[in-house]
Parts: structure tokens; C-alpha cells; sequence
């Protein structure tokens, strides 16, 4: 009965409600968002595959923004600026160093959005502890005051209170599942990126390399 409880403990039941409401939220849009990233960077990633060169993958990707384009940009921008008989292993870790750094970037927007759940999950069990908490205190207080040990008199708060760790699981819960569930899909989706980081590393070396043989045939000429 949410009606008859007390101000402190119809807060907090109040706010995990919210809480769940929000959880269900987070869980709904990050999944989506997540989705869709995976689809667009596995895209990209097999279109880097199939490409013999940067330029070539650049065209197959077909998009202007993402980790995908970015990626190939970086590489190919890099290449670009060394392209003055450079050696090439210094070549080669400027672009590493470029590619894992829009790797880390993608990894922390990806992630952006999921710390809620975790603190819901975390935090609401014990929220719902304190209005139970704080409600049996309620109760005890108006057995003083009535004078009496009657169990019609306090039953009722009591039930409230324990409503109270009852609203805190079942906030908690879902927002522990979801996130699991999401930091899978996180994790599945920096694989795909970290795939086609290596993918655009190999065409940036295989570049490197033809390079190196068309300086070696027109010193021999």
C-alpha cells in the first residue's frame, strides 16, 4: 500500500521505479546503437578485406564518417606525409599509433551511456535496504508512542518497508542482466574494429612494400 507509506520510503520506492524505468531505456537505445555500429564497422571491415590497396578500400567502404573510414584515412593520410624514402618500420608504427588510437576512440563512445546501468545495478539494493531500514525504525517509533505491542498497529509499515528492498531488486536485477548483455556486445563489437585496424595495417604495409620495390628497380635501371 504506497499510499499509506511514509515520505522517505515512498521516495525511495518512487525513485527505483524510475530507476527501472530508465534501465529498461538505457538497455533499449545502447542495444540499438550497438547494433547498428556493428553492422556499419562489419561492413567496412570486409570491404578493407577484399581491397588491394587503401585508395581501393577507401571506395569500397563507401562512407564518409565511422571507425571504417576513419581507419583507411589515417593509414592512407600517413602514408601520404612519409612518402619521402622514410624508413619504413618508423612508417609503419605511426600508422599503428594512429590506428590504435581511433580504436581507443571508438571503444570509449561505444561504451558512453553504460555506466548508468551499472550503478543502478549496484546502488539499488541498498537503496531499497535504507527504506526498509528507515521504515521498521517508523515502525518501532509508533509502537512507543501507542503504547502498545499490538501487530495490526505495525504490520502494515513494516510490509511497506520490506516492499522497499523488494522495489531495489527488481530494479537491480534487470539493470545487472542488461549490462552484461551489453558489455558482450561491446566487446564483440571492438573485436570487429580491432580487425579491421589489422586489416589496415596489412594493406599499409603491403604499400610500404611495393614502394620499396619500385625505389629498388629504378636504382637498379
Amino acid at each position: 500500500r504506497l499510499r499509506s507509506a511514509g515520505r522517505v520510503v515512498k521516495s525511495v520506492m518512487v525513485g527505483l521505479m524510475r530507476a527501472a524505468v530508465i534501465t529498461g531505456t538505457a538497455w533499449l537505445s545502447k542495444g540499438i546503437e550497438i547494433g547498428a555500429a556493428k553492422r556499419k564497422v562489419s561492413r567496412a571491415l570486409r570491404a578493407i578485406v577484399q581491397a588491394h590497396s587503401l585508395d581501393e578500400a577507401a571506395n569500397l567502404i563507401g562512407q564518409r564518417k565511422g571507425v571504417g573510414p576513419a581507419l583507411v584515412g589515417a593509414a592512407a593520410g600517413e602514408l601520404r606525409a612519409s612518402w619521402n624514402g622514410a624508413d619504413k618500420a618508423s612508417v609503419k608504427e605511426r600508422i599503428g599509433s594512429h590506428l590504435d588510437r581511433i580504436e581507443h576512440a571508438a571503444a570509449r563512445d561505444i561504451n558512453k551511456g553504460t555506466g548508468i546501468l551499472a550503478t543502478i545495478g549496484a546502488t539499488a539494493p541498498f537503496v531499497g535496504l535504507f527504506g526498509t531500514v528507515w521504515g521498521i525504525m517508523n515502525s518501532f517509533i509508533g509502537i512507543s508512542e501507542a503504547q502498545t505491542t499490538n501487530l495490526a498497529i505495525v504490520a502494515p509499515g513494516i510490509a511497506e518497508a520490506l516492499l522497499a528492498t523488494a522495489f531495489g531488486l527488481v530494479a537491480a536485477i534487470p539493470a545487472v542482466i542488461f549490462y552484461n548483455q551489453l558489455a558482450r556486445s561491446i566487446g564483440g563489437y571492438k573485436a570487429i574494429v580491432g580487425d579491421g585496424g589489422a586489416a589496415v595495417a596489412r594493406l599499409a604495409s603491403r604499400e610500404l612494400d611495393k614502394a620499396g620495390r619500385v625505389e629498388l628497380r629504378a636504382a637498379a635501371e
